[in-house]
């Protein structure tokens, strides 16, 4: 196979591409690298689509040694024929080498193996070759073998009909066509256990919905409901249909001495052998391709989460909401520094309302309080009734928003929360991450594992590895767009800039706590076991704020250094000039990028990255997604009513809708079908986490606490 050529067809790119990737992969550097300072190589691939290049280089590189493994085995047997070795290396699935595969692996002792081991195999090829003109049972005398335990006619009769079975269970034509026929036709039947005990799946208690358009989510919900002994899960298909396929080809003379014995052997095969694998393998196959869909949500999800805009210059109280043991605070600095932390017990039992109060109005005014960022468990509601009532109550400004917590807990109990605050309790840590969460959402949500973040669906019943290396790779995706400030970055963002490992990450860390700030990217080379490599790798994506180069704060590689003064000098501006007016008006003068670029000795989609950085240098592409809703006053449950048109922000998208953010203590729910008057295939057509949108209340279920939205029909905001 050769596998570039297949990547190019599958991702509609040129081979060319295809190979120049293959070629930086394989030369140890990373995908955002790639991405961001290789485009003349790749001709421009985004991370995207270099991603799934990899993935499938990977699997296809995968497929290559199991065809290999699998040639050597057969030749090692000393039945491999020149047809089967190119019917292997055709092959462009895993699952399509097993079929060719299975005669030949080698196996425990099966009824078949048990039946040749009696010598009976001479009587099954008898019967298939269909050429006997008496009886098969008077055939079938001169097998009989006591010492063999084939004591009668029907016991060599039984035993060369398990042979043809096997034989047939193991044809990769029949196993493709009945894979394919199931997948066609067949139908995802699911029925309750106890039909008389509701529980969450009471969907799923009569449920039948065709295999190739069954939904990713409906194929986990049934999984769980299985998992959960609720639910019966079966593959059901047409079987007198796939038998007679089967029949036809085998089966030359319908009115032959052998055709009964056959059709049992067919019917055995099937039953026996194929149905269940077959079976085991389709569901297989759907559950893969939901886990595949449901993490493709969840990086899509958890990517708008770690890029929402940071909200910069401000104090926030950090407010870790519980009941018995009360709501843990935690004030951080501008800088994300924790100045102050307490407890308070404003809530049930104690309900210390004015209490609580009085101690809030004094850290407000004491450290200049202008945000509070509340997180959303236990007892969020409650708290959020007292911030509003103190809102109203004070002399200055103060706003406050509801933060998804969504792993504070994860991460509070850590190693790492231990290690940042080694004299705080698991509440404290916290609170503090809480208010870490509003003011740079990615600098603090990268320190909790990405599967504890909850912006998914079922991210608990999919495989854990998968699930973990593809978010690993939006986190690394994310923090590489965004860059780091190598002067104040921690050790767990920095460890997932292009290029640093976890301990090359600590060993940055500890340099900077030796030595003091950085002045220059160049300083990076002196830190432990960071080499040229990983230089080169990282340097373009760690910025360095008032140092002693400019250039070292942009996105501008080390090695484009050279080009960029050049650039500058051609322009006729310095250095020091960078990201000012003069700098955008001398770029917008520039109009052959290809000849400028030839000049100046480096690419063309260089030199395009370098005018932009030059004009807005280090500029944080967060900050053109919307800001988060701050609020200063609570909304109940009661006080929503039907026609109700409100701004929220989206939560959470899954499969079959979005949940939105209205300013109650619940969520709503925009099912896909409310949200455009357009057909869409998927709710990320249409939002994504955290945009704000304007909705209207279709219904209430006060008993349920259900909301039901609808984002179609809404005009100026009303």
């Amino acid at each position: 196979m050769d596998i570039n050529a297949t990547i190019a067809k599958e991702l509609g790119i040129r081979k060319e591409q295809v190979e120049a990737t293959v070629r930086l992969i394989d030369e140890g550097n990373t995908i955002p690298f790639i991405a961001r300072y290789r485009k003349e190589v790749t001709g421009a691939l985004n991370d995207e689509v270099l991603r799934n290049l990899y993935d499938r280089l990977m699997y296809l590189r995968a497929l290559e040694e199991k065809k290999a493994q699998v040639i050597a085995s057969i030749a090692e047997q000393g039945v491999l024929t020149e047809e089967l070795k190119k019917a292997i290396l055709d092959a462009t699935t895993q699952v399509a080498v097993d079929d060719l595969y299975l005669p030949y692996r080698p196996k425990r002792r099966t009824r078949a193996t048990i039946a040749k081991e009696k010598g009976l195999e001479p009587l099954a090829n008898l019967i298939l070759l269909q050429q006997n003109k008496e009886p098969i049972e008077k055939i079938a005398e001169s097998y009989i073998n006591p010492e063999k335990e084939v004591n009668t006619v029907e016991d060599a009769i039984n035993g060369a009909k398990d042979i043809i079975a096997e034989g047939i269970s193991e044809n990769a034509d029949y196993r493709a066509y009945i894979r394919d026929y199931t997948v066609e036709h067949g139908q995802v039947v699911s029925k309750a256990k106890d039909t008389q005990t509701s529980t969450v799946y009471d969907t799923y208690y009569d449920f039948t919905e065709p295999v190739k358009k069954i939904l990713g989510h409906r194929i986990l919900a049934i999984n769980r409901g299985e998992n959960e002994k609720v639910l019966t899960v079966k593959i059901a298909v047409d079987e007198t249909r796939v038998i007679e396929h089967i029949c036809k080809d085998i089966i030359k003379n319908e009115v032959s001495v052998e055709a009964p014995i056959l059709r049992e052997a067919i019917e055995d095969a099937y039953d026996r052998l194929i149905a269940p694998s077959i079976e085991r393998e389709v569901r297989n196959m759907l559950t893969e391709k939901a886990e595949d869909g449901a993490i493709k949500v969840f990086g899509e999800n958890l990517s708008q989460l770690l890029m929402q805009p940071p909200i910069q210059g401000k104090v926030v109280l950090g407010w870790d909401p519980a009941f018995r043991t009360g709501c843990k605070l935690a004030v951080v600095d501008e800088t994300g520094k924790v100045i102050f932390t307490t407890v308070i017990f404003p809530t049930a039992p104690q309900n210390r309302v004015e209490e609580s109060k009085k101690i809030l109005k004094d850290i407000i005014h004491k450290y200049h309080v202008n945000l509070i960022s509340v997180g959303n468990g236990t007892a969020s509601r409650e708290s959020e009734r007292v911030i509003a009532d103190l809102i109203s109550e004070l002399d200055v400004p103060v706003s406050y928003a509801i933060v998804n917590e969504a792993g504070a807990s994860v991460y509070s109990a850590s190693k790492l929360a231990t290690e940042e605050f080694p004299n705080f309790d698991v509440g404290q840590r916290s609170a503090a991450s809480i208010a870490r969460r509003l003011q740079d959402p990615l600098a603090e949500l990268v320190k909790i594992e990405p599967k504890a973040i909850g912006v998914g669906q079922y991210q608990h019943d999919m495989n854990q590895k998968k699930l973990g290396e593809a978010l690993n790779g939006v986190v690394e995706c994310c923090v590489n767009k965004v860059g780091v400030d190598l002067n104040t970055a921690s050790a767990p963002l920095l460890s997932y800039i292009s290029g640093i490992s976890g301990t090359i990450a600590k060993n940055i860390v500890a340099y900077r706590e030796e030595n003091g700030r950085f002045k220059t990217r160049e300083e990076l080379k002196k830190v432990s076991k960071l080499g040229p490599k990983a230089f080169e790798q990282c340097a373009g994506f760690m910025r360095i704020i008032g140092g002693d180069d400019p250039l070292d704060s942009t996105a501008v590689h080390p090695e484009s250094y050279a080009a960029t003064r050049a650039l500058l000098n051609k322009l006729g501006v310095e250095l020091s000039e960078i990201g000012s007016a003069k700098v955008m008006e001398q770029t917008k003068k520039i109009k052959d990028y290809k000849a400028l670029a030839e000049e100046l000795n480096v690419g063309e989609y260089s030199l395009k990255d370098i005018v932009a950085e030059l004009d807005k240098p280090g500029r944080d592409p967060r900050l053109s997604a919307p800001a988060p809703i701050l609020r200063q006053d609570v909304m109940e449950l009661t006080d929503l009513k039907e026609g109700m048109v409100l701004k929220g922000t989206v939560r959470n998208v899954i499969d079959f809708g979005a949940f939105v953010d209205i300013g109650v203590h619940q969520d709503g729910l925009v099912h896909v079908s409310q949200m455009s008057d357009r057909y869409i295939k998927h709710p990320l057509d249409v939002v994504s986490v955290g945009d704000i949108v304007d909705v209207k209340v279709m219904s209430v279920d006060l008993n349920k606490k259900r909301i039901q939205l609808t984002m179609k029909g809404i005009k100026n905001g009303q």
